[in-house]
């Protein structure tokens, strides 16, 4: 017995719905599976409520948009189409709450930033 043209699919779940990755079911773009896995291994604490991960996935979905978007902004000012590394080592520091939580990381090549010495 051929099926020609047609493709048998097989549900592995006994109730026919399909399953939903968790960071889809929260609307998420950041993988929860694989911070949740990440928290897992890192030995971090000896419980991971079922939250956890999600929030984080969150968290990092925000800040990574706000730097996106300022970083697109500031390419945008300097007449260009893509975003270098120096376009987000100026959104960084020239932001108050980025700039402290970013304090002791260096971003490679992103040069300096501008500042002229009260002493000049």
């Amino acid at each position: 017995m051929a099926t020609k043209g047609k493709t048998l699919t097989f549900d592995s779940s006994p109730s026919g719905k399909k399953s939903l990755a968790r960071s889809k079911k929260a609307g998420l773009q950041f993988p929860v599976g694989r911070i949740a896995h990440f928290l897992r291994i890192g030995k971090y604490v000896q419980r991971i409520v079922t939250e956890a991960p999600i929030f984080l996935a969150a968290d990092f979905e925000y800040l990574a948009t706000e730097v996106l978007e300022i970083a697109g902004n500031v390419a945008r000012d300097n007449k260009r189409s893509r975003i270098v590394p120096r376009h987000i080592q100026l959104t960084v520091r020239h932001d108050e709450e980025l700039n402290t939580l970013l304090d002791d990381v260096i971003i490679c090549s992103s040069g300096v930033i501008p500042k002229n010495h009260k002493n000049l």
